[in-house]
C-alpha cells in the first residue's frame, strides 16, 4: 500500500521501464504480405495503399532479400489474376506454371530460408470476386473446399512452407491437411484464417488485387454468408478450435487493431500459435493520418504492434513490416 508501494519507481527512467517491459517486438515477430504481378520490371503503385506495389517477380525477389537482410523471416503471397485467367471455378488456383506456383519456386530458390506462405482463396481467380464457387446466388462449399484443396497441394508442390487459407468456408482445414498427409507433405503446415470477419478494413487490399465482389444479378453482393459477423465473440474461439482439431498449425484472427479482444480470447483458447492480420484498412488510416499530420507515424506503428503482439500474437502479418523492422533494427 502506498507510500510502502510507489509503482512510478519501476517506471522512473528508460533503463528501468525496459527491464520490467513485459512485451518485447521484433522483425522476427512480422510477416510481410506481398502482392505480385505479371510481367517484368512492374512497380505499380497501389493508391489507397502508400508505399505498397504490385510487384512482378523481378522486384519481387529483391524486396523478399531486403525483407530477409532486415529480419524478416516470412512473407505472406497473393497474385494479382490477369481478367482472361479469371472463370468461376478457380482452376488458375492449381495451375502449376501459374503466377502463383512461379513466384513460390522462385522465392525458396532466392532466399531458401525465407518462410513463404502462399494465400489459398479463389477471390483473385474468380470473375465474381468471391473466396468461392458460386451456384444459384450463393457460395456453395464443399466445391470450394475441393478447389481449395487441389489449390493447397499445387502450393505444396511448388515449395510452400505453409498455405494460409482464409476463405472460411466450412471444413477445408481438415481437406487440406489430409491430402497433404496423403501426397507426402508432411511438413508442410496450414496456418488457417480460422476468425476472419466480414470487415470494411479490407478496402486497400480488394483494390490491390481487384478482388472485391462485382455487383450483379445473383451474385452475392458481400461476404456475410462465409466471413464472420464482427459482432461475435464466442464463434471466434468455437472456428479457431475446430481449425486446431482439423490439423491447423496456426490459427489467424484477422483484422487486427479492432479486434484485439479476440485475439487475447483465442490465444486463451487454443494451444498453437496465433497469428494476427494488421491489415490494408488500419495500415492506410495510419498512412493518411499522418501525412496530414495529425499522427507521428513512426510512433502510432511502432504503438499498434506492440499492442497485437501484447494482446497474444506470435506473427503479425503487417504492411508495416519492412519500416518497423528498419526502425527496430536501428534501436538494437
Amino acid at each position: 500500500m502506498f507510500p510502502l508501494q510507489r509503482n512510478r519507481r519501476l517506471r522512473t527512467n528508460e533503463s528501468i521501464r525496459s527491464i520490467v517491459r513485459e512485451t518485447s517486438l521484433s522483425p522476427q515477430d512480422f510477416m510481410l504480405p506481398m502482392f505480385v504481378a505479371e510481367g517484368k520490371d512492374v512497380k505499380s503503385a497501389i493508391p489507397s495503399m502508400p508505399g505498397i506495389f504490385r510487384h512482378s517477380l523481378d522486384h519481387t525477389l529483391r524486396e523478399v532479400k531486403e525483407a530477409w537482410d532486415l529480419g524478416i523471416r516470412a512473407v505472406n503471397i497473393y497474385v494479382k489474376v490477369s481478367d482472361n485467367l479469371k472463370d468461376n471455378t478457380g482452376k488458375e488456383a492449381w495451375n502449376k506454371d501459374g503466377l502463383m506456383q512461379q513466384t513460390i519456386r522462385a522465392i525458396k530458390d532466392a532466399v531458401p530460408e525465407m518462410i513463404v506462405m502462399p494465400d489459398v482463396a479463389l477471390d483473385p481467380y474468380s470473375i465474381y470476386g468471391h473466396d468461392g464457387i458460386i451456384e444459384n446466388g450463393y457460395v456453395v462449399n464443399d466445391a470450394t473446399v475441393d478447389a481449395l484443396t487441389r489449390m493447397s497441394l499445387s502450393h505444396a508442390e511448388a515449395g510452400a512452407d505453409f498455405v494460409a487459407p482464409s476463405d472460411m468456408m466450412d471444413g477445408r482445414v481438415l481437406s487440406i491437411r489430409k491430402a497433404l498427409e496423403e501426397n507426402g507433405h508432411h511438413n508442410v503446415g496450414i496456418m488457417s484464417y480460422s476468425a476472419k470477419y466480414a470487415s470494411a478494413f479490407y478496402g486497400p487490399f480488394r483494390d490491390a488485387l481487384d478482388s472485391a465482389p462485382v455487383d450483379l444479378q445473383d451474385v452475392p453482393k458481400d461476404k456475410k454468408t462465409y466471413q464472420m459477423d464482427y459482432a461475435n465473440r464466442l464463434e471466434a474461439i468455437k472456428e479457431a478450435l475446430d481449425d486446431v482439431a482439423e490439423g491447423a498449425d496456426i490459427v489467424m484472427v484477422k483484422p487486427g487493431i479492432a479486434y484485439l479482444d479476440i485475439v487475447r480470447e483465442v490465444k486463451n483458447a487454443v494451444n498453437v500459435p496465433v497469428s494476427v492480420y494488421h491489415v490494408s484498412g488500419e495500415y492506410a488510416m495510419i498512412k493518411a493520418a499522418a501525412e496530414r499530420g495529425w499522427l507521428d507515424h513512426d510512433r502510432i506503428m511502432i504503438e499498434q504492434l506492440y499492442c497485437i503482439k501484447r494482446a497474444g500474437a506470435s506473427l503479425i502479418s503487417t504492411y508495416f513490416a519492412k519500416e518497423a523492422s528498419a526502425l527496430l533494427n536501428q534501436k538494437l
